[in-house]
């Protein structure tokens, strides 16, 4: 099983933190929010390699943690996008489908955002995949139909099977949300191809989501715990208060 790290944007929102470090690396509790997104995943087992995009700016930063990274046993590649600034980005799915044509991944496939915070392990999201050896997508209810105007909009049927999806709802009906934490086995890796050859939006991951479902069944997994979503400054503030809090319960 491969394991692929989106850590290619800017996070502008949170400049001045981001002009000289990527967001994934910048620490919540002490600790790099990447770090989290590992910690969490490693329990999986089966994880033969990691590969972090990011862009030619944060290749460098990802790079020396990579190789500081001694408490972790995975083997990393860090790919460089070679995009510059958001005017050339390549978007999330540009991104996924560039590692894996120049990386040549043929395996299951996890794709999780950089900066996504779990409190807990979520060791079982592994089993629930290779159980189900469909697309899976991990859910959290946000408990907010504000809220989840930033996000997207699910429904499921009562095998946890996607019958409606809609990428940043203006009249939500649901207030569980997919996250940026995937799975798509080998014989669903083909697809991802497709779809950014045909034409569709590179950008969102959760767009990729949106197609698929109508095309394969997509299934969905709820995430235990916290799952912590860092968009500005005070969110930032608030996640580094809540994990501090965890860490010493």
């Amino acid at each position: 099983m491969k394991v692929l790290i989106l850590a290619a944007g800017y996070a502008t929102r949170l400049y001045p933190l981001t002009l000289n470090q990527p967001k994934p690396l910048l620490p919540v509790a002490g600790k790099p929010m990447i770090e989290y997104v590992l910690d969490n995943l490693e329990p999986m087992g089966g994880i033969d390699r990691v590969y972090v995009v990011t862009n030619e700016k944060f290749t460098p930063h990802f790079q020396k943690w990579a190789d500081d990274y001694k408490t972790s046993k995975l083997n990393f590649t860090i790919v460089n996008d070679h995009s510059t600034d958001d005017t050339n980005k390549l978007g999330a799915i540009g991104d996924i489908n560039l590692v894996i044509n120049r990386e040549k991944i043929d395996d299951d496939l996890i794709i999780v955002a950089g900066d996504n915070l779990f409190s807990q392990s979520v060791e079982d999201f592994g089993k629930f995949c290779r159980q189900k050896n469909a697309p899976v997508l991990a859910v959290y209810d946000v408990k907010n139909l504000e809220e989840i105007k930033k996000y997207n909009s699910i429904t499921m049927d009562k095998d946890g099977k996607i019958t409606f999806f809609e990428e940043k709802p203006k009249t939500p009906t649901s207030t569980v949300t997919g996250i940026a934490l995937y799975f798509y086995p080998k014989a669903s890796v083909p697809m991802i191809k497709q779809y950014i050859a045909e034409g569709n939006n590179p950008d969102q991951p959760g767009r990729l989501v949106q197609w698929l479902y109508t095309r394969t069944p997509v299934y969905t997994w709820s995430v235990p715990g916290i799952w912590y979503d860092i968009g500005s400054k005070e969110s930032l503030e608030e996640a580094n208060g809540i994990f501090a809090k965890l860490k010493q319960s």
